[in-house]
Parts: structure tokens; C-alpha cells; sequence
């Protein structure tokens, strides 16, 4: 569930196959900081549902309405508050991989610092603190250091949950099972159901009093989980000091500083269009890496689509015969690819949805005449 999640997908360095164009962050073994640092932004996030009038009544044992969802994560999102936490994020299939982080949270009331230190794989931690990202890699003494414009930015999509802006109750049915004890907390546990077969099902738990997300999965059509992230452990309201999270994130004496900066565009300014929409899902972001420190400007553009709760990401870049070498789909958790060259171009389509949604996406998008 990336709009809940938001596991930012962004581009590699190098191209190879199904873990080339994209960095999956969804299901790759190493440990993506980048993607945990936003899915916990939101995981925490509280929600609630209430029928509103005018909407198609829930139906079925136990339905519950979706159609005020959005207005009460925006709401909730706006109330910021401070956390230490243990993540744990799992995926299904032959590809199934574990992967564990420790975060702590600090608010003030207007801005924000996050810090994910990875506790499975190779050494990483970042550090965000509003539109500027650094990611610290001890083996290589290397630090990264980033500014994100738009959503990509603030990792919380509250610029997209707003009230009457979406149509998840067009798309997603609800309803209660019951509740359950995680981390410590009793929580509500709600399943959300595909009214089509273009994006997957969810399971979350939300605690009790505040409806702080606990836990979350995905689901295929036959209810199986394919992917899940969990806290473990949650100190809600920790005194977290943002003075020394900001203190941590200037680079060591003696390591090698990387910079690199998202840029907002548009597709249109880009030259590429889709002739027809996939139903449900919006444009909500475009951007593209500018020139860093070791090299020129990317040209890979990033152009983010999403209902509300899944995510797709379509990666523009030009054709190169040495590094695009397979065309098709992969497949790990509940991340599925696509890979097609797009005649001086290749495409690659990365989202937390179903194959054929992937292959609408691709089949639509086209240069501008």
C-alpha cells in the first residue's frame, strides 16, 4: 500500500534486468532506509471511517464506510507527533525477504526530523528533515546528500489525502474484523476489498484510542499476503530530542559527500502524455535527479500515478543497448515491474498492483505530438 507506506521508488545508477532501471525498494533483500523512512511517516498516520451521505451503502457483515478516510489521515497527519520504533517489513514468494529498522520520530509542532537506522543487512541510516535527505553508508564512508520538491519531499503525500480529492470508496470496500494486540496495543482491524481487479486488497491494524496504524498488509485477489510491515515495538510521544537528530545528520570528517537533488516538473514539459487514464488512479507527482557531484544530470524521469492507497511509477529514460537488454515482467512481494523499450526510450513501470494495471500504464503512455 504505497499511498499509506509510500516506499519511494527511485532510479539506479546501473541497469540490469528486473533490478536495473528502479531501485524495488518493495522487495529488494538489501535494505531500502528510503523506503522505511516513509512507510513509517504514514504508518503511524490515524484513520477512521464514517458513512456520508449520498454514498453507496456498505454492505456485507461487518462493512464499514471509506468515504471520510481521507479527510481524517489528512487531519491526523497535520497532529504530528514524536515516536521511537522498531519496524519490521516482510515479503512473500520465492523472492520472501526480511527487513528490520530502528526509527526515531521528532516533531515540534511544524517541522519534522526522522531517523532509520537499518538492523538487518549492510550498515545504512538516514536522516530526513523536511525536503532534505541524508543517507550515511559506513563501508564506504560515503554519505548522500538530497533535496526532494513536491510529495517526494515530505514523504507523507498530505497534499494528496485531502478531503473530496479521491475516490478510494469508488474503488475499495471495507469492513471490521475485530481486534487484535500489536506492539504492546490493542488495535481495530479493518480489510479493505478491490471493488476491480487493478489493485490489491488490505489488512490494517490501528490502534485502539488514537488509530495510529500498527500494522498493514497487502493482499492478492485470493486474500493471500504478499507483502505486510509491522511495528514491533512503538513509544508513542518519546522524547525525542530534534536537536541532536539534526546534529547527526553533518558528514564525518574523512568521508566522500555525494549531492544530489530531485527536480518537479511535468510529463507535459517532458514530452510524454497518456492517451487514455487507468481507472482510479491520478497524477500526484513528476520529477527528475539533476546533475550531482560525480556526474551530469539524470536523464531518467519519474512520474507518479495513485488511487489513494497503491502507487505506480512510470521511469522514462533513453534507450541504451548495453544496460536494457530484457523486456517483460517481474515480479517480488507485492511489487510488480514492467520493462519495454518505447522506441528511443525505455520504460519501466514499478508499482504495488496487479500485472495487468502495469500493462494499461505502459500501453498508454506515449510521446507528445
Amino acid at each position: 500500500m504505497q499511498a499509506l507506506f509510500f516506499k519511494q521508488n527511485r532510479p539506479l545508477a546501473g541497469m540490469k534486468c528486473a533490478r536495473s532501471a528502479i531501485d524495488l525498494a518493495a522487495f529488494k533483500t538489501a535494505f531500502n532506509l528510503q523506503a522505511l523512512t516513509l512507510t513509517a511517516a504514514l504508518l503511524i498516520t490515524p484513520i477512521a471511517f464514517a458513512q456520508k451521505p449520498g454514498e453507496p451503502a456498505p454492505t456485507g457483515q461487518g462493512a464499514i464506510s471509506v468515504s471520510e478516510w481521507l479527510s481524517r489521515m489528512h487531519e491526523a497527519a497535520m497532529k504530528k507527533r514524536s515516536y521511537i520504533g522498531t519496524l519490521v517489513q516482510s515479503s512473500g514468494g520465492a523472492h520472501n525477504a526480511i527487513s528490520s529498522a530502528r526509527i526515531w520520530h521528532a516533531c515540534d509542532g511544524q517541522n519534522q526530523v526522522e531517523r532509520v537506522e537499518a538492523l538487518t543487512g549492510a550498515p545504512r541510516s538516514s536522516i530526513r528533515k523536511d525536503d532534505k535527505l541524508v543517507t550515511f553508508v559506513p563501508e564506504a564512508k560515503l554519505v548522500r546528500m538530497e533535496t526532494r520538491e513536491g510529495i517526494a519531499a515530505s514523504g507523507n503525500f498530505t497534499d494528496l489525502l485531502k478531503p473530496g480529492d479521491n475516490s478510494i470508496a469508488e474503488f475499495y470496500l471495507a469492513k471490521s474484523l475485530g481486534t487484535e494486540r500489536i506492539a504492546g496495543h490493542e488495535a481495530d482491524v479493518v480489510q479493505l476489498q478491490p471493488r476491480d481487479a487493478l489493485r490489491y486488497g488490505y489488512r490494517l491494524w490501528t490502534e485502539r484510542k488514537t488509530a495510529l496504524v500498527l500494522k498493514i498488509q497487502t493482499l492478492d485477489s485470493a486474500g493471500a499476503v504478499l507483502e505486510q510491515a509491522a511495528f514491533s515495538e512503538l513509544q508513542l510521544d518519546a522524547p525525542v530530542k530534534m536537536n541532536k537528530l539534526k546534529a547527526m545528520m553533518k558528514p564525518q570528517e574523512g568521508w566522500r559527500v555525494e549531492h544530489s537533488d530531485v527536480i518537479k516538473t511535468t510529463a507535459s514539459a517532458e514530452g510524454w502524455q497518456l492517451k487514455a487514464s487507468v481507472p482510479g488512479f491520478k497524477g500526484v507527482s513528476c520529477h527528475k535527479r539533476g546533475a550531482s557531484t560525480q556526474a551530469a544530470q539524470d536523464d531518467t524521469l519519474q512520474w507518479v500515478f495513485s488511487d489513494g492507497l497503491a502507487t505506480v511509477s512510470l521511469f522514462v529514460q533513453p534507450f541504451d543497448k548495453s544496460r536494457h537488454t530484457q523486456e517483460g515482467i517481474a515480479a517480488t512481494g507485492a511489487t510488480n515491474s514492467l520493462f519495454r523499450r518505447l522506441n528511443e526510450h525505455f520504460l519501466t513501470v514499478v508499482g504495488e498492483v496487479p500485472p495487468q494495471t502495469l500493462r494499461q500504464f505502459a500501453a498508454a503512455l506515449e510521446r507528445k505530438k
